[in-house]
């Protein structure tokens, strides 16, 4: 009878331990205003952490070197502390060394990597709007002053374009000036020249190269705060007549979203938010593709976690879907061929906003840094795979 009894009070003891456990399926739900159900799939991949980068940082660059290997450069690691170390990451061991000091500290800036295998760093913001540049060199570690920008900015895009200048257009500059302008770098001369302006002054928009070899560039807005003005146009920039025509407007007004090239041609934008800045649940997870052809946008799908602050971080995979790793706890992988969005396995811990996503020579995918929904930025790094 006494040992009835003790089995009988373990088996209590053990159901109730376990209905007081949280499921691991709860745990892997999404923050930032998700969807409560895990929509993981099998064939959506799998992120897993690698060792972390040398210093914490967000709203900084990640560029694929000829090499393999991974530039990591500047960014904030907190209030007023913007950096101008860099760090290169070695897919082969899955680490991350110190290289080259930048010429100036710098966060909002752009890097692009060039036909000759320099990555040009321009512009950004350290206190000051920036008009330097600077090329990295991967053979020598070394970074060297190029010519200066036309006009100092900040949040502004950078653009290969197929005839291996780079477009850089809009963003912010002196005086919390809203910009419109838009300049040509030639690498064949280490300079800037102007190039035709945009129809209206941008911040926090898009810019993709299209397939025609013309650039796509959507959203973003214009003023601060209760002066704000968040937009649904977009515009078309040709580089043969150095000009930017409006086309169609997208079905949502968005800013702090992210655009990527599809491989049929059409562009994908997800994400983003308005006025109220991703506060209140106002962070999208809507989604559209721009159609080159017809100049128009039309909806598609939803995304499982609303996400914004994400520029930058959406990849198209080897396979022709498309990884979007920013702006939420987990990444997630949307299909062209049925318009779905599925999240990938393993979750990342707290939104990841202004962090980098970068394709590497092996079909994986590097996620760096960023910071959380209570600014703490992060040194933490994690690798996508298919």
């Amino acid at each position: 009878m006494k040992n009835t009894n003790r089995t009988t009070s373990l088996l209590v003891l053990l159901l109730t331990v376990i209905s007081l456990v949280p499921s691991c399926k709860g745990n892997a739900t999404a923050t930032n205003g998700g969807h409560s159900e895990d929509s993981s799939t099998p064939d959506a991949g799998i992120i897993d952490a690698v060792r972390s980068m040398t210093t914490q940082r967000a709203a900084h660059t990640a560029t694929l070197l000829p090499d393999g290997k991974v530039l990591v450069a500047g960014g904030f690691a907190g209030d007023e502390n913007r950096l101008a170390s860099a760090e290169v990451f070695d897919p082969a061991t899955s680490t991350f060394a110190p290289t080259g000091n930048m010429n100036a500290t710098r966060a909002g800036h752009t890097a692009t990597l060039l036909p000759n295998g320099r990555v040009l760093i321009a512009g950004g913001y350290n206190g000051s709007y920036l008009a330097s540049a600077e090329l990295y060199d991967p053979a020598a570690h070394t970074f060297m002053p190029t010519g200066r920008m036309v006009t100092a900015r900040s949040g502004h895009v950078a653009t290969l374009l197929n005839n291996g200048k780079v477009l850089l257009a809009g963003g912010v500059g002196t005086g919390w000036t809203f910009l419109a302008d838009a300049e040509l770098y030639d690498p064949t001369t280490n300079t800037f020249t102007a190039t035709g302006g945009m129809t209206t002054a941008r911040e926090s928009h898009t810019a993709t190269l299209l397939k025609t070899g013309n650039v796509l560039i959507t959203g973003g807005h214009k003023g601060r705060r209760t002066a704000i003005t968040i937009y649904s146009s977009a515009e078309i920039y040709n580089p043969a007549s150095g000009t930017f025509s409006s086309t169609g407007n997208l079905t949502v007004r968005r800013h702090k979203h992210d655009a990527t090239l599809l491989a049929d041609g059409r562009v994908l934008i997800i994400g983003g938010s308005d006025e109220r800045d991703g506060r209140g649940g106002s962070a999208y997870r809507n989604a559209e593709v721009f159609n080159p052809t017809t100049g128009t946008f039309t909806a598609v799908g939803s995304l499982n976690a609303a996400r914004y602050k994400l520029q930058g971080t959406t990849v198209l995979l080897n396979n022709g879907k498309v990884l979007i790793a920013g702006g939420a706890n987990r990444a997630e992988v949307f299909d062209p061929a049925n318009n779905t969005f599925s999240f990938a396995n393993g979750n990342m811990g707290t939104m990841r906003l202004f962090a980098t996503a970068t394709l590497l020579g092996n079909g994986q995918v590097l996620i760096t840094g960023g910071y959380d929904d209570s600014q703490a930025v992060s040194a933490n790094a994690w690798i996508y795979r298919a």
